[in-house]
């Protein structure tokens, strides 16, 4: 789309002899020049277009100007950018970087069918709104709304895309699957809208499913449940798919107290090579086994003035949940403020990982999962479930995931063994991002000219040859 100038010149205080004067006659410039990695990586792995194949168009091609890949690249590539709302895309739609990255034939929006569409390469709010509220039944008959997503394709899509990650190189032998809820807050009458007595609110109450920083499952519930309910059947699921790929893998299934159930535990034991490390909430039976340990480091605490734990391996069975007597490891710990007894239980072989290897390295590394979860709520918005509909929340949810595994990616292989390897996602949004550009357009090639004092042009440029390297086909 041109630019239309204006010949109305914006006059500011002035710096010493010289004046300070603007208008809006710069042409085509994006702030979201450093895109183009994200679309590096897109195209590497073919995530957005694996994704779009989950859904069913019964729209007549003829009619319309944006697939179905288009759509979702736009939504996705959006949240990466740092666009929450539908709205923002009524402004988006004239990006011709945006379009760049969603793939447009024609990123100026010439090429539009309708003459009140043309310079707007990219969907309206309105055209994405249809995208997320159609409902499960619609058909080619449906009015408006016609493109169904299919929630079986797009879990499936997520496991196999962690496990083509691994492509060329040795199966692992050992993989960890972490499982965790957390809070999702609603508002007003939305579907499955209940309130949460824990977290004090109302929400929903997501169930997320990570191998590392490689997310496999993202399914919205409603909070009225007990945490772990349908975690069986997740990692059923889960742990099938990846069992056919790599028969000979060890799997070991890690969560908190929420998900320390019998049913789950019983589960795992009836799987093979399927293991658990799960939290195991206190209670004055549990601390009772740990009365000597407690005493020992209370002893040792005013002794050396430092933090002591110890920890004891023993059988235990509650008085009525559990099915049997399971293998449970206790920490024995005094701090400054007391007494600080924990628990964990597991099915893991004696000879696997000391008692004190079990919780310290194998346990606690759970944490990490909880630091994937909050940057795709608050750095990725997860929580921006607020249409009406649980469905159309999940989907939601799933463009939030996918934008996560396309940051993940660009993590693991473009910033690898750089000064921001582990850097969050807003960081790298920031650092690498959001970079003002000039877009020329011409029949030949799209030009962006980057700003020459754009301070992280070397590491921007060892990005992007990483990711090269990574995959040699985009050479």
């Amino acid at each position: 789309m041109h630019t239309e100038c204006t010949l109305k010149k914006l006059k500011y205080q002035g710096l010493f002899n010289r004046e300070i004067v603007s208008d809006f006659c710069g042409g085509q410039i994006t702030s979201d020049g450093g895109g183009l990695l994200l679309r590096e990586i897109n195209l590497g792995r073919g995530i957005i277009n694996g994704f779009s194949k989950c859904f069913k168009d019964y729209r007549n091609r003829n009619q319309i100007d944006h697939s179905v890949e288009d759509l979702v690249g736009q939504r996705v590539y959006g949240l990466a950018l740092g666009y929450e709302d539908l709205n923002d895309h009524d402004d988006l739609r004239v990006d011709p970087l945006l379009a760049v990255l969603v793939g447009k034939a024609s990123p100026d929006g010439g090429d539009r069918r309708l003459s009140k569409d043309k310079g707007k390469a990219l969907a309206g709010k309105s055209t994405l709104n249809r995208l997320e509220l159609t409902p499960q039944i619609a058909t080619e008959q449906s009015r408006y709304k016609k493109i169904v997503y299919d929630s079986e394709r797009i879990d499936k899509f997520f496991v196999n895309l962690f496990l083509n990650s691994y492509k060329g190189s040795k199966n692992p032998s050992w993989i960890v699957l972490d499982i965790d809820a957390t809070d999702d807050p609603t508002h007003g009458k939305q579907e499955g809208n209940f309130f949460h007595g824990y977290y004090g609110h109302y929400c929903y109450l997501p169930l997320y499913v990570f191998c590392g920083d490689h997310l496999l499952c993202s399914r919205l519930r409603t909070s009225n449940i007990d945490p772990a309910k349908g975690a069986v059947e997740e990692l059923s699921r889960i742990v099938s798919v990846i069992g056919k790929r790599w028969p000979g893998v060890n799997i070991i299934i890690r969560g908190d107290s929420g998900f320390c159930r019998d049913s789950l535990m019983s589960w795992c034991e009836s799987q093979k090579q399927v293991y658990y490390l799960l939290g195991l909430a206190k209670n004055n039976r549990l601390k009772k086994k740990l009365g000597k340990a407690l005493s020992k480091a209370k002893r040792r605490y005013f002794k050396t003035g430092k933090p002591a734990r110890f920890f004891r391996c023993f059988r235990y069975r509650t008085l009525n949940s559990w099915s049997r007597k399971r293998r449970v490891i206790g920490k024995a710990e005094y701090l400054a403020k007391g007494e600080n007894p924990r628990f964990i239980v597991t099915n893991l072989p004696t000879g696997f990982a000391s008692v004190t290897q079990l919780y310290e390295e194998h346990y606690c590394a759970r944490g990490d999962m909880e630091n994937r979860i909050k940057e795709q709520q608050l750095g990725l918005f997860a929580d921006r479930t607020s249409t009406e509909l649980i469905r159309s929340n999940q989907l939601r949810l799933y463009f939030s995931s996918l934008a996560y595994i396309l940051m993940a990616e660009l993590r693991r292989v473009g910033l690898k063994g750089t000064q921001m390897a582990n850097a969050q996602v807003g960081t790298i949004r920031t650092k690498l991002f959001k970079i003002g550009a000039l877009v020329k357009i011409s029949v030949r090639r799209v030009y962006l000219a980057f700003g020459s004092g754009y301070p992280y042009s070397e590491l921007f440029e060892r990005v992007l040859d990483n990711i090269k390297r990574a995959y040699p086909l985009l050479n």
